[in-house]
């Protein structure tokens, strides 16, 4: 992960910017009727949200513009690679679950990963509405926001997508695997 400090270099920016907006002309269909220069003149103004970015980038997210919040005039940013991004595999789902285990622990779970990346987790309505703008996470599996009346009885929720169907799962929020990950969204 990068410094506490939470801003890039100029050059960080600018490579930064450059590969979104690439992977932005590449996947129109993820962003109907959005231009591409109204989004980087407010990336322009958001060093730390160029920051959390970045971070999603690192981490093998790929994130992309998948919407536009009229109201409060927001872009939605999210990991659309087409597996649960590789840099944020092996992790419990959150601190509490993580200290719950006494041995084989993770180095970390999904919510503290996002919290220190300044993303969120996608809840179910979020992630089964990425699985409209794409085909993801065919092999690997994503930790999804879970309500608290679940996660109270020790429980965390997960997604994937198999038989062109999006599933959600159950685990006990502990346990981590190999394939399974998280993905994030973040609003600019």
């Amino acid at each position: 992960m990068s410094s506490d400090r939470k801003e890039l270099s100029s050059e960080q920016n600018q490579a930064l910017i450059e590969i979104l907006k690439n992977r932005f002309e590449k996947n129109k269909s993820r962003h109907k009727n959005i231009e591409w220069n109204q989004i980087q003149a407010k990336l322009g103004s958001q060093k730390e949200k160029l920051w959390s970015l970045n971070e999603m980038e690192i981490t093998g997210g790929e994130p992309d513009v998948i919407g536009y919040y009229e109201k409060s005039g927001e872009y939605i940013f999210c990991d659309c690679s087409a597996e649960s991004p590789k840099g944020r595999r092996s992790v419990c789902y959150d601190h509490e679950a993580l200290e719950s285990r006494k041995e084989n622990k993770p180095e970390n779970s999904a919510i503290e990963m996002a919290n220190d990346m300044g993303i969120k987790l996608l809840n179910e309505e979020e992630y089964r509405a990425l699985q409209t703008l794409g085909i993801f996470d065919l092999k690997t599996s994503s930790w999804i926001e879970t309500p608290p009346f679940i996660r109270k009885l020790k429980g965390a929720l997960f997604c994937d997508r198999r038989y062109d169907t999006v599933f959600v799962y159950h685990n006990g929020a502990e346990s981590y695997y190999a394939a399974r990950g998280f993905r994030g969204m973040l609003k600019v």
